[in-house]
């Protein structure tokens, strides 16, 4: 079930497009702290965020530019700004689709489908090394008949780390494809990130699978 986090300011519609996606299968997220909402989307990990662009305490283009300076999530605005000026500085500041109100549901259940596709192109993916078997499409890693669910970054690390299994991947490679920028991630959040996905394996029975080489990067 891909996670759609929904920043709208119009208590109507937000319940209205809420209802719409989850009755199609999403998980629909939703906050009204609006001053702190680029560390709300981030701490939930969604597939996907529908922003408006007019909202109180700060407005949708600050927030997804922020979104894309810390992650690759995919953004689709939604707004009643319909001019082509506001559709370009959307996309200048990283946004993947614009949407202009009054819009039909079918239209934008389509486009959230589409945005949601090529952001996962990925989707089937199914590796194993070491008798570890990762499944992208469930966003699992298996051993032995355990499984440990992973967040979007943690598939995103292993992913990468499968393909080169026996190789160093350096931690700037790692944060590039993670958040398409290794200038403004604080080293720290990649750290985070790896400690969490060695503690999950470790809780299904994997051990000294995922190697630190100090100064380097990490291997499989």
């Amino acid at each position: 079930m891909a996670k759609i986090f929904l920043v709208e300011d119009d208590g109507v519609l937000r319940r209205e497009l809420k209802t719409l996606l989850e009755t199609y299968g999403y998980e629909c997220l939703v906050s009204e702290d609006y001053a702190a909402m680029p560390g709300c989307i981030l701490e939930q990990e969604p597939d996907l965020v529908l922003l408006d662009l007019t909202l109180p305490q700060k407005d949708g283009y600050s927030i997804c530019r922020e979104l894309r300076l810390a992650s690759p999530v995919p953004v689709i605005i939604l707004t009643s700004r319909d001019t082509e000026a506001d559709e370009l500085l959307s996309m200048s500041f990283g946004a993947d689709d614009f949407i202009a109100k009054p819009f039909n549901r079918q239209i934008l259940l389509a486009h959230v489908g589409a945005v949601l596709k090529r952001a996962a192109p990925e989707q089937g993916a199914r590796l194993t090394r070491r008798g570890v078997t990762l499944e992208l499409g469930r966003g699992v890693a298996v051993y032995q008949g355990r499984e440990a669910e992973l967040s979007k970054n943690e598939g995103k690390i292993l992913y990468l780390l499968f393909q080169r299994a026996g190789q160093v991947v350096p931690r700037e490679e790692i944060m590039m494809e993670l958040w398409q920028s290794d200038e403004f991630v604080d080293d720290n959040t990649l750290t985070v990130n790896m400690n969490r996905l060695r503690r999950k394996l470790e809780g299904i029975g994997v051990h000294d699978f995922l190697r630190t080489r100090r100064g380097k990067g990490y291997e499989i």
